[in-house]
Parts: C-alpha cells; structure tokens; sequence
C-alpha cells in the first residue's frame, strides 16, 4: 500500500472589507469554512480572518470565497503599519457621518417644534432627508441587498429595512394621504400616535435613526485605532534603514536589503536594525521601548542585541542573526495580532446567538405589525411599533462585545511587556489557584554571584577573595566566572597567574604572587592536596550549604585559608511577586530540580510557603497533573527547555521573555520584561479584560431583552429606538476601552 502523502498547513490572515456587523462575520466564516482544507475565524473588530490552510489551497481561492459572499478580502502585510492619523483619515464612516448629520438637523428640528412648521415645510423635510436615508444609509442598505441576493438576513437588514420603511411610509403620505398639503402641522411624540395613518410624516425617524447608527460604527472605527495602537506601535519600532559594511565601506541601504551574516554598524542614538551579535565595540543598550527595561545594559562583542533597542553609548558593528519575520519584534508583533484575531469561547456563544437571532427579529417585527391591526389599531400605531423593533432589536452591540475588549486588553498586555499567544489564554486565568514557579531565571536571576567571603582566624577575606578571583579568571565555569566578577568589582584588577589548570567538576589550581593556591570542593582539597578544613571553616562550610550556598574552598602553601559562597542570586522583585500572586488567589509553589536546601533558602528569602524540589523535567509534568486532579486550576512559570512540558500541561502556561524559545512556544502567555511581577500583571490584566466582556455582554443581552417588548408594546419611537441602539454599541466599545487605563505595577 502506497503511502499517504502529508498535508502540511500554513496560516493566511484576510482583511475582510464590507462588514458591518456579526452576521456579517458569520457569513464569512461559514463561507470560507465551506472550502475543503479549511478552518477560519473572522474577528469584527480587527475585521480579519485567521485561516488555516493545506498548501494546496491558494490564496486566490480563499479571496474569491470571500468576495462570493458579497465582501472583499485582501492579504495584509506584516510589516507595513499605517499611523493613527493615516487610519483615522481612513475612516469610511466619517464624511457619511458629518454629511447627514448636517442635512438631518434641521429635519429634526422642523418635526419637533410645531411652531417652526412654515407653509409646506414638509417638501423641504423630504429634499433634506432623501440624501441620508439613500446616500448616508447606503453601507446598510448595499450589505443587505447582497446578503438577500445569498439568501441571507443581518443586522443590516433590519437597520435598512427600518430606515426605508420609515421613509417610504413618509412618501407615501406625502403623495397619496394628508401630509403633502398646504399648512400642515404635526405634533412630535416620543410614543407611537394612534392619529391618522396617512397625516404624519417619519422623515425624522428615518435620518435620525441613520445618524445614530453612523454615529455608532464612527466611534467603534475609532476605538479600533485606539485600541490597535500597541499593535502598530509595535510595526514601527523597527529601523527602516540601516548601515551595512560592505568591503569595509559603511552603505546605507533600506532594511530589507539585510542579510543574515552581514555586518551592520549602529551609532549612538540609533536603533539596532535587526537581532544580531556585536563583534566589535562597546557601549549600553536601551531596551525599555521593547522590555520595559528602563536601565541601558552594558554590552560588548560576543553579547547578543535585539533588533528596535536603542544604542545608548558607542558605535557597536554587529553581525545579523535573525531578520524579517524571524526577529524577536516581529515574532512579538505576530503574538499580538494572532491574540487579537482569534475568539475567546465565549465568543462563539455570541456569534452563535447572532446568527439566529436577525430572522426571530423579522418574524417578532410582521409580528407585532399584524397583532396590532387585529387589535383594531390604526396603521400608523401598527407601523411604528413595527418599525421600533426592527431598530431596537440590532444586535450590534452583540458583536462587538467580546473582540473589542480582546483587541484593547491584549495591545494593553503588549504596552506592558505581556504577550498573549491567544484568547483562550484570557479564559484560563479565571480560575488559577496554584502557581508554580520555576526557580532559576524565574524566582533567580539564573546567573551566580558571590553571597559571603569567609576567612579563618588570620587571614583577611579580602586576601581569600584576590587569590580565588586571580585563579578563576581563567575558568570557563558559572561558578568560576562569579568569583571572578566578584573580584574585578572589588579590585579592579586581577593578579597574573601562571601554571593555570582544572579538574572538571572539582577545581582549579595554579600559580599566584609566587604561591601554590588551589580552589574548589572541599573534597577534592583534601583528596588530591592533602588539605583538610579547620573546625572553624567546617563549621562555616556547613551553615552556608545549609543556607543554600554553594561553598568554594580556597588554600596556598598547603593550607586551607578560606571559602568563598556562591548562591544563583534572587531577583530584587520576586518577593513582591509572590505576594501579588497571592493576593490574586494564586498560591505561589517553588518547583525546582535543585536541591532541597536550596530550594527551601529561595523560598524562604521570597516568602513561597510550598516548595517540591529535585525533580526531573518529566517529575513537573506529574506535579502539574497531579494538582489537576486534585481540582486545582494550575498555572505554570518557566523559562528553560526542561520547563516546556510542564508548561504546556497546565492550565496556563506562562514563560519568562528571558527564556529558550522551546518554553517561549509552549506557554499561553510571555514577559518579555523576564519580571515575575509581570505575571501578577498578566492575570490581573486577563481577568479585568473577561470580566468587561462580561459586562458587555450582559449589557448586549439585557438591552435586548428588556427593549424589543417595550417596542412590541408600542412603547418605544422609532428614533428613540434608534438612539438606544446606537447607544449600546458605543457602551460596549468605551467599556472595553477602559482597559487602556490598567496600570501594571511596572509602569
């Protein structure tokens, strides 16, 4: 049997131009799902879709599917960023607004004050309104129009089907009843009138009720620019040109001209053009545009730099190692975008609810038209209830719910150095309980410093610390190079040593100022020279491994002189971290591989009160299932290769931006600033952002629920209606924008 060929997939993410509401985006998902090898999500508020495609479906194919649903469908670039004044000049909805607000106002005005009703005011109330309701309507109409034409009905065909019933009533009147003669005055009602069906005109209700809804999508465009700020903040922080060394010579050439492996020079001020290695020169790199850093770190050749960090210091030559999509921005770029193209769970509720939900409108709208007639109203009454649940009933505000707090709650995440992989991640925070905290590079920094330098009795610890740091100079160990550190901080510099030699695992020993020193374990000392501890070194030894440290001894001419203790050092915010974390109702747990010692020194110093240590990368993965079935919501921080299992089974995983790459994919969530108090800020973040889709939803929901029996009820005028729904579409989105107000404890 011949085997299966396999289907590789790959993502396409569509601009999708022409939608104006939920079922709008229903229809093109349900469209584009249509095609064999295909899985779409369509998100209003960004007005993209997410598709994933098997290469042999093209582009065009996806295109065309689009567009046979009566929508445009164009293939965005990652790289390019329009400004905030670019996209808001590109507003559809703002001449359409101005216009028909200007033309409408007098139309308001003449219907509403009795007084102001010349001789034949009506006729000029109809050549005022007839460009709203075509011209400034016409988005509402055209989309329901090619909706019918796919036998399909949206929220655009209610607000068009109220607009020009509105209107064409008024004609109607105006032509054929009592409201086209001379001197005819009408009384305004906010509540349906059972007068004359032929004697009053709705041309205020028409235009009114057309601007209120363009009111309405002007202010949601609005707040997608405000909210989609972060994302292209993120667009532009990269260099657009840079200076590439060709034969030696410095060219400037545009960034996309840059290659792997070429040489680029960066002067002080200038951006890192892309993510390389520096190979010649020294100076400070400021990462706060992209970390949130905010102090320069110093850095020289053989140091890595991310491409948009700023050169504080002198002129660096770096070597490119990543470019284009594959640099660190980019890759941060593409997380917010995708978090913000996909839908939460609960978004399919609503957009499950949308799509039924304009057809039961329609039926409920003939409905209350025809029980009124049976009633014995006229049918003015019976029109007017009619037309109010046609506009009360728009579910705008449905759609707009749950995508826009996700677009402003995860660019609010990317201003704070949070990187949501997807919606789902928001949903997983709800209900974390337990967190478990990986201890190096997470609760540590992951590099060893010198804690403690001890002497015996005669001997200067400054001494000790000389000829240990002069001896370790030379090693390649973590251990070596702290001590090393250490004494180039406190000496400045280093004796010169000769006949340098290691024992790996154990020691080093050599030559220094003439004298035989020796430094490593207390064992190998005594094993291979023959030194044995003093009680008071012993003594000393054994209080700091009880501490934690790691416990160097250091001898010359034969005696043991002193030790030096080693510790990986605790990150300055990690204990204000997990007191965040708890406060969240998240008890912090150290998960370590590291001994038990010095797992319980870190977590007392950071105040964890649980602490499991010395497992294994697979151990982790147990621990997290085991506090699983135990009914617990388990979150999970790391930052190595060995954390990456355990990272993607829990319920949240959560990644250090200082991290491999391997924990990086495997998380739901990254700091990018490597702060622990950052994901205290991520959970707060994702659990303020579902709460406002609650509320938004809620709002949605109620406002419905409680409006279309008032307008059934013959409650409601249809401009009344018409405010009301625009109204809780411009609710949803100012309440989602309050997330821009979060402040991370960071900021």
């Amino acid at each position: 049997m011949s085997a299966v060929p396999e289907v590789s997939e790959r993502v396409v993410d569509l601009q999708i131009g022409g939608m104006t509401c939920a079922s709008c985006a229903s229809r093109v998902e349900k469209k584009l799902n249509g095609l064999a090898g295909v899985t779409a999500e369509v998100n209003l508020a960004t007005e993209t879709a997410r598709v994933h495609v098997q290469d042999e479906v093209a582009d065009a194919d996806l295109v065309l599917a689009v567009e046979s649903a009566g929508y445009t469908a164009t293939l965005p670039h990652l790289h390019e960023a329009a400004t905030d004044e670019e996209v808001a000049e590109a507003n559809p909805w703002r001449q359409r607004l101005i216009y028909s607000a200007v033309l409408t106002l007098p139309v308001v005005v003449l219907a509403m004050i009795p007084a102001l009703q010349f001789r034949n005011w009506q006729w000029l109330s109809l050549t005022l309104a007839a460009p709203v309701v075509i011209w400034g309507a016409w988005p509402f109409h055209r989309a329901a129009w090619v909706n019918l034409r796919h036998r399909a009905v949206t929220m655009d065909t209610l607000i068009s089907l109220g607009v020009l019933a509105a209107f064409l009533w008024s004609l109607y009147a105006l032509f054929f009843g009592d409201a086209g003669v001379a001197g005819m005055n009408m009384e305004f009602s906010l509540l349906p009138t059972r007068e004359s069906s032929a004697s009053s005109i709705y041309f205020e209700v028409a235009t009114l009720v057309t601007v209120f809804i363009l009111l309405g999508k002007f202010l949601e465009a609005r707040a997608r620019v405000s909210s989609g700020a972060a994302l292209r903040a993120l667009l532009t922080m990269g260099a657009k040109e840079v200076s590439i060394l060709r034969n030696g010579i410095e060219v400037r050439l545009p960034i996309d001209e840059l290659l792997v492996g070429d040489h680029f020079v960066v002067r002080p001020g200038e951006r890192v053009a892309t993510d390389g290695v520096i190979v010649e020169g020294l100076s400070a790199i400021d990462s706060s545009m992209l970390t949130g850093e905010s102090v320069p770190v110093d850095v020289g050749p053989g140091d890595q730099v991310v491409g948009a960090t700023t050169n504080v210091g002198g002129r660096l030559v770096v070597e490119a190692t990543r470019v284009g999509k594959d640099t660190q921005l980019a890759q941060m770029a593409r997380l917010v975008s995708d978090a913000q193209s996909g839908k939460a769970p609960v978004q399919r509720l609503a957009d499950r609810v949308a799509s039924v939900f304009v057809p039961i409108v329609l039926l409920l709208s003939a409905g209350t038209l025809v029980a009124w007639l049976l009633a014995g109203e006229g049918a003015q009454f019976a029109f007017t209830a009619a037309v109010a649940v046609l506009i009360i009933a728009c579910p705008c505000a449905l759609g707009l719910a749950t995508p826009t707090a996700l677009l402003v709650g995860t660019g609010r995440a990317a201003q704070l150095g949070i990187l949501v992989k997807g919606p789902q991640a928001l949903e997983s925070t709800r209900k974390v309980n337990r967190i478990l905290l990986d201890k190096t590079g997470t609760v540590t920094t992951g590099r060893m410093q010198v804690i403690d330098v001890i002497a015996r009795s005669g001997v200067e610890s400054d001494e000790v610390l000389r000829y240990a740091a002069a001896l370790e100079h030379a090693s390649e160990h973590p251990i070596g190079q702290a001590i090393a550190q250490a004494g180039l901080a406190r000496f400045g510099a280093l004796a010169p040593i000769e006949d340098f030699a290691a024992s790996a695992g154990f020691g080093v020993h050599g030559v220094v100022d003439s004298r035989a020193v020796v430094v490593g374990k207390s064992s190998w000392l005594a094993d291979e020279f023959a030194v044995t501890m003093p009680p008071e070194l012993a003594q000393a030894m054994e209080s700091a491994l009880g501490a934690g440290q790691t416990v160097v001894a250091v001898a010359w001419d034969g005696a043991a002189r002193g030790l030096v203790g080693v510790a990986d050092s605790i990150k300055t915010t990690s204990r204000q971290a997990v007191a965040e974390l708890r406060a969240l109702g998240a008890e912090p747990i150290l998960l370590t591989g590291d001994s038990d010692a010095v797992a319980q020194s870190v977590a007392s110093e950071v105040g964890i009160n649980e602490v499991i240590a010395e497992v294994l990368p697979w151990d982790k993965v147990e621990v997290v299932r085991r506090l699983q079935a135990q009914g617990h919501v388990v979150a999970m921080v790391g930052d190595g290769v060995n954390d990456a299992a355990a990272l993607a089974q829990a319920d949240l995983g959560i990644a250090m931006g200082t991290g491999t790459d391997v924990a990086i994919q495997a998380s739901d969530l990254t700091l990018v600033t490597g702060d622990l108090r950052a994901a205290a800020d991520a959970i707060s973040l994702s659990r303020r952002t579902l709460a406002i889709i609650k509320g938004n939803l809620f709002w949605a929901f109620a406002y419905n629920v409680a409006a279309i029996p008032l307008a059934m009820a013959g409650l409601l005028n249809p401009i009344v209606a018409g405010a009301a729904m625009a109204f809780s579409s411009v609710f949803v989105v100012t309440n989602s924008l309050r997330l821009r107000r979060f402040k991370g404890r960071n900021v």
